[in-house]
């Protein structure tokens, strides 16, 4: 099963945790003594927390481990990390994490050896002092001696002998987030949450089309035209000039004669503009729901020491 840094498994982790993060937790083997902060969070693909990434700075300079969460007690309102029953000379034993190396069956292996080790589990007993009651972790430290601890097998338990189908349920004192150690009691309550959805309700097309009409349109035009018209003059019958007539020759009257024409044709013109424009009305909606929320329930029995924070 291959795993990944937290922020590759889902990279809004933190809204998961209500903005709290693990990552830069201090790491603890007792409450005075400080060993590393937790750099990293490595989850399998399920999601499921598998590994603290530890920078084993105030022990080891410069040198990360792996913590399996089932050797691992959480402290979130101190926010700390307590390791069980980690030494100096163990830290030592575990090989060194390098986030640009594949993390193998191999690897891991040689981190579980370390952890399922005689030595490691004889130290495993819980901080029950009175300087680690005083840091107000979450659960009572009655983990009890190493005989309380689940006894993991000598040599891992595989799948149809595939080294990399191991099994992380197999082994629960390794990677498993006990109830005696890790006791979270989440309160729920709900929110109304009001949301815009812009969806499409219709649409307007808005085009042009060609109407036709008759239209009647009258021109007056004038016409020329020849009047021919012969009539007697006052002094017919008088004598002329002699000579002043002289017969046989021709006379000819030109006239022009005119007339108009009606010029009868079709021209385009703008006659007016259409705008389209779009604009918003709001209005508000209002809503009213029925929200629940839970509320915690304390109930001591025979006086017991109990701290509210």
């Amino acid at each position: 099963m291959s795993l990944l840094k937290i922020k590759e498994f889902d990279p809004n982790y933190r809204e998961t945790f209500q903005g709290k993060d693990i990552k830069g937790m201090g790491v603890y083997a007792s409450p005075e003594d400080k060993i590393g902060t937790v750099s990293d969070i490595l989850v399998d693909d399920q999601g499921h927390f598998r590994y603290f990434v530890v920078d084993l700075g105030l022990w080891i300079f410069g040198k990360k481990v792996l913590l399996p969460v089932g050797r691992s007690r959480i402290d979130h309102s101190a926010e700390r990390i307590y390791t069980v029953g980690m030494t100096k000379q163990q830290a030592e034993n575990l090989p060194e994490f390098n986030e640009h190396r594949e993390i193998d069956y191999n690897y891991e292996e040689q981190v579980r050896g370390v952890y399922r080790s005689e030595a490691f589990l004889e130290n495993s007993a819980p901080l029950d002092t009175a300087a680690a009651r005083g840091v107000g972790l979450d659960t009572p430290s009655s983990r009890g001696t190493a005989s309380a601890v689940a006894a993991p097998p000598e040599k891992p338990i595989l799948h149809n002998g595939n080294g990399n189908a191991y099994d992380y349920k197999q082994e629960p004192a390794l990677y498993e987030l006990n109830e005696q150690d890790h006791q979270t009691f989440k309160l729920y309550q709900e929110r109304l949450i009001a949301n815009k959805v812009r969806a499409k309700t219709g649409e307007v097309i808005v085009g042009k089309h060609t109407e036709t009409e008759t239209a009647r349109v009258s021109v007056p035009i004038d016409k020329e035209r020849v009047v021919i018209e012969r009539v007697t003059p006052t002094d017919a019958g008088e004598a002329v000039i002699p000579g002043s007539v002289s017969f046989g020759t021709s006379e000819v009257t030109r006239i022009d004669v005119y007339e108009e024409t009606a010029d009868i044709h079709k021209e385009a013109y703008l006659r007016e503009e259409v705008r389209v424009n779009k604009v918003v009305d709001r209005e508000n909606i209002e809503a009213e729901e029925t929200l629940r929320r839970e509320e915690l329930d304390v109930n001591t029995q025979e006086h017991p020491n109990l701290e509210r924070r």
